[in-house]
């Protein structure tokens, strides 16, 4: 029997901070979550009545080969993936927004 995927505090705490972040700087206004038995999917959204601008996915199964975090595009492309989750959600920050020294 498989289990399902969940993301984890920590994972979680990543997300919603960068959503946030997102939200305040007025490119995102909602998301969703699912569990499902091979990934964990937290979707983005621009507005609730339409498709997710972009998926961050977690898989288990792709840890060993080419990291669990994948975000994927609208249109199904692959953007990033990768074993850190703060390195993956590095390719959806604005320009505008980098850390400055």
């Amino acid at each position: 029997m498989r289990r399902t995927v969940f993301f984890d505090r920590r994972e979680l705490n990543r997300l919603l901070g960068f959503y946030g972040r997102m939200v305040a700087a007025g490119e995102w206004r909602d998301y969703a979550m699912d569990a499902l038995p091979d990934c964990a999917l937290f979707s983005v959204y621009r507005r609730t009545s339409e498709a997710p601008l972009y998926q961050i996915e977690k898989r288990p199964e792709e840890s060993r080969r080419q990291g669990a975090y994948s975000v994927r595009a609208i249109d199904g492309r692959i953007l990033r993936r990768g074993h850190d989750l703060a390195r993956v959600l590095s390719v959806l920050e604005p320009k505008r927004m980098r850390v400055v020294d």
